[in-house]
């Protein structure tokens, strides 16, 4: 890992509470928690000038959604983004998806789910439970779209929004 990834890593506060969605009020804790790590990366990244996504959930926090968004050659792509919280989270890392990405890259599963198994998830799992969404996101999901995005664009398979 890099040390722009570390330093990163170090502005988002771990999470501590080891809870799933089925484990009750342990889990409204843990999302409490997950709240504040993806709060506290979204206004790091703002005062970088590297802000590049925006989510929210369902009212229970197993269903997140929103945008997320690249730039390439000073043009922005962006795209919708998705996941649900696994049964077994946080043992097991979520999987984000780009839908209208579905079957462009390699990279990719079925549903647009990206592809982050051989690098993230083993560092997902040394790093239970103090890794979250925002973890997922800063070394997941960025990276993957720092990879891949120019890549389809380069090849024309996406193009820029009007």
């Amino acid at each position: 890992m890099d040390e722009t990834a570390k330093s990163t890593l170090r502005a988002i506060p771990l999470c501590k509470t080891r809870a799933g969605p089925r484990d009750g009020d342990l889990w409204i804790q843990r999302l409490g928690e997950e709240l504040t790590s993806i709060i506290e990366f979204v206004k790091k990244n703002k005062e970088n000038d590297s802000d590049w996504f925006r989510l929210e959930s369902n009212a229970d926090g197993t269903k997140w959604f929103g945008k997320c968004w690249y730039f390439h050659n000073m043009i922005k792509y962006e795209f919708d983004v998705e996941f649900d919280i696994p049964i077994t989270y946080p043992v097991t890392a979520p999987e984000i998806a780009l839908p209208e990405l579905d079957g462009k890259t390699a990279k990719m599963y079925r549903g647009g789910k990206i592809c982050l198994s051989e690098h993230f998830k083993p560092l997902w799992a040394k790093n239970v439970p103090k890794f979250g969404i925002a973890h997922a996101f800063s070394l997941g999901l960025g990276p993957w779209m720092a990879v891949e995005i120019p890549d389809l664009v380069d090849k024309g398979i996406i193009q820029a929004a009007n």
